[in-house]
């Protein structure tokens, strides 16, 4: 997000209350107004989104509360979190979604400005950090991190996918200010520049590097699991707004949760669902969103994304993008320990992610196969090669889904290794003797 979006002027911010839309002091037996701002291509806001909005779950929710309200939704689409923030503290989004690093934005700016918002619940997450990631041109000399110093690198400042970049150049040695060129662009804008040769590499955040990869466009320079620190999607809502309609938001909750379990229990429905809602190709969707894809999606507030979320807000201070963020008052989970009830939410709570697998869409089927190992994979493929519309393999240190065509393959003895980044790939081969990468072909005839 752009520098000039997140420090929009103060009078633009300030807006009356009474701009959203006639929602917050409706009297009984009027039409109630609820806004909600959401992100279609940041495809692991779906829950709270893209999905939740075609589904209709919320509206039916808020028809089932009979309390003598008529209640209409406004969907309000964004390209980032940063308008929604604007949109928020001048009062006219009601409840929103976003990536981390926004949201803490959305925390310092509501603070600031008199119009508090609290986190409430988690969209898609990924607990090593595999959301994000950097990739460069398909023919580019760049093979690793280290090669990037002195280069010029598209980014979102003040993003999760800036956050990223910014940890992976300091534990590479390279100095984030000083050792690239850093632009701050929006991801698409970024996109081209990167295939107009304008940049060298793009550090963004899902859906963009899977979506260019897959088009052929860019090849992963760095997995920003490689960072094991935990990054996610969630939703927030204003102070006021929740305080005057808790069982609107509750009702929003209890919604998203609905939604979470669709998108759990149809994996590669809900893919076409994001797909034709969003003109993103449903393989990209379920590389983030499938069964076993980057994101998991829940919406309890775990305390592994809150400790995270904390330890985001040195990033942002030294990009003098805010000061500091009390968390602990930001991160308001009664709503949805309400919504889901206790029991559920402590099991959820104490649940882990599905492990890394495996997979193949098959070409007209509404179900994926699992495989328990890349290399069955492969000798799957080997022979259904005309037949098969995607198929995906877990890193082999990461765990971090890709496509297996796309993949950095290794051979070690009978083993057939997927890696997402040519250098982690490399560093496997150096560290066990005979190990060698390989091409996808020679992957696919060693295992058939």
């Amino acid at each position: 997000m752009k520098r000039t979006t997140v420090a929009l002027s103060a009078a633009t911010l300030l807006l009356p209350l009474s701009a959203c839309g006639g929602s917050a002091e409706a009297g009984s037996g009027s039409t109630v107004t609820v806004t909600v701002g959401y992100q279609s291509k940041t495809i692991n806001t779906v829950t709270a989104g893209t999905l939740l909005r075609s589904l209709g779950y919320f509206e039916k929710q808020l028809n089932s509360l009979h309390d003598g309200h008529t209640y209409k939704v406004d969907w309000q689409d964004y390209a980032t979190g940063a308008p929604i923030t604007a949109q928020m503290t001048a009062g006219k989004i009601d409840i929103g979604s976003m990536g981390d690093f926004p949201l803490l934005l959305n925390a310092a700016r509501g603070k600031q400005l008199g119009r508090p918002t609290h986190l409430v619940s988690v969209t898609g997450y990924n607990l090593r950090g595999g959301l994000n990631t950097v990739v460069t041109a398909p023919g580019s000399e760049l093979t690793s991190l280290h090669d990037l110093k002195g280069r010029k690198v598209s980014t979102s400042v003040g993003s999760a996918a800036d956050g990223t970049l910014v940890r992976a150049l300091q534990r590479a040695g390279i100095d984030p200010d000083k050792g690239i060129s850093k632009l701050n662009q929006q991801p698409a804008v970024g996109a081209s520049a990167l295939s107009a040769g304008s940049v060298d590499a793009l550090s963004q955040f899902v859906a963009w590097p899977g979506l260019l990869a897959y088009q052929g466009k860019a090849k992963v320079l760095y997995d920003g699991a490689q960072l094991n620190l935990p990054t996610f999607h969630g939703v927030t809502a204003r102070e006021d707004f929740s305080r005057q309609h808790p069982a609107v938001l509750e009702a929003f909750l209890k919604a998203q949760d609905q939604a979470t379990d669709y998108l759990n229990s149809h994996p590669v429905t809900a893919a076409e669902k994001v797909a034709k809602a969003t003109g993103l190709p449903a393989e990209v969707v379920y590389l983030y969103n499938g069964a076993h894809g980057i994101a998991t999606f829940d919406p309890a507030l775990r305390p592994q994304l809150v400790s995270a979320l904390k330890q985001d807000v040195s990033v942002l201070k030294s990009a003098k993008l805010t000061g500091d963020v009390d968390v602990d008052a930001f991160v308001d989970d009664r709503y949805v320990k309400k919504a889901l009830g206790a029991s559920s939410y402590a099991k959820r709570l104490a649940a882990s992610p599905p492990p890394a697998a495996s997979e193949v869409w098959p070409k007209g089927s509404e179900k994926a196969l699992s495989f328990k190992s890349p290399k069955r994979l492969l000798a799957y493929l080997a022979v259904h090669q005309d037949r098969i519309r995607a198929a995906y393999v877990p890193d082999a240190t990461t765990g971090t889904l890709w496509f297996a065509d796309k993949a950095v393959w290794v051979a070690d003895g009978e083993q057939l290794l997927p890696f997402v980044a040519p250098a982690t790939a490399r560093d496997y081969a150096s560290a066990h003797g005979g190990a060698r990468t390989v091409s996808y072909r020679e992957a696919l005839e060693r295992a058939s």
